[in-house]
């Protein structure tokens, strides 16, 4: 689910800057001490969101925690960052942070010049997953985040998992597409009459392996839930 892991970043020198450190793995915690070493030292981390993939090595690390928070299971050990304000965005170190809920109700991007740090908004490989509100997602916020990474025209995006991505253009512009492509599928299934879950799924889903049918069903309560905000589910239909 995390293609070949989770990316974590180290940014500038002299101090450099932990862009999501990973999870607690000794090994891996170690390289990005010595790296940031040969870097000047480690000012702080800062972490897109507080999903355990992204969060658990914060504690190994030993660095100050400059934004985010971590996980409820990990909280109690921990300081958290500061939390996200009305207004324009106030820089931490070298980076802008950039409000982007929607895989997660805390998730944020950090731009660095012409680059963002995208966390999980946007993947090198496939599609982000996006869960409905009671599972801490949204997708009404996720395409909002889209579209406002598109308005920053960024050079290149630095996703958490799988490579970067060299056309962010092209890339954001497939991802609003693909979810505009299901949502379309499955207002057609309601407006046509069908209220089965699985055949509604099967009919906006029905390209997805079996395996990740569980993940599909996450996804279209997803967009179940958006459309009801919207108020354009059928009469009767709730999510």
């Amino acid at each position: 689910m995390t293609l070949e892991g989770t990316n974590t970043y180290l940014v500038g020198s002299d101090p450099s800057y932990v862009i999501d450190p990973g999870p607690a793995q000794k090994a891996h915690i170690d390289a990005v001490h010595a790296a940031g070493e040969e870097r000047g030292g480690i000012e702080g981390a800062l972490l897109t969101h507080s999903h355990a993939d992204h969060s658990a090595g914060v504690e190994m690390l030993g660095a100050p925690l400059l934004h985010g928070r971590v996980s409820e299971r990990d909280e109690a050990s921990l300081s958290a960052g500061p939390e996200t304000v009305e207004g324009p965005p106030v820089a931490i170190g070298p980076f802008t942070p950039l409000p982007s809920p929607g895989h997660a109700a805390d998730h944020v991007s950090f731009a660095f010049a012409d680059v963002v740090f995208c966390g999980d908004l946007i993947l090198g490989h496939g599609s982000s997953i996006v869960p409905p509100r009671t599972m801490g997602g949204s997708l009404a916020d996720y395409m909002d985040s889209l579209e406002r990474l598109a308005g920053l025209d960024p050079a290149l995006l630095c996703p958490g998992h799988g490579p970067w991505i060299t056309d962010p253009a092209a890339k954001i512009a497939e991802y609003v597409a693909h979810r505009t492509d299901r949502e379309r599928k499955l207002l057609a299934a309601l407006d046509a009459g069908e209220r089965e879950r699985d055949r509604l799924l099967d009919a906006a889903w029905g390209d997805v392996p079996a395996p990740m049918r569980g993940a599909a069903a996450v996804a279209m309560q997803a967009h179940l839930e958006k459309l009801e905000e919207e108020g354009r589910l059928p009469e009767g239909v709730t999510p």
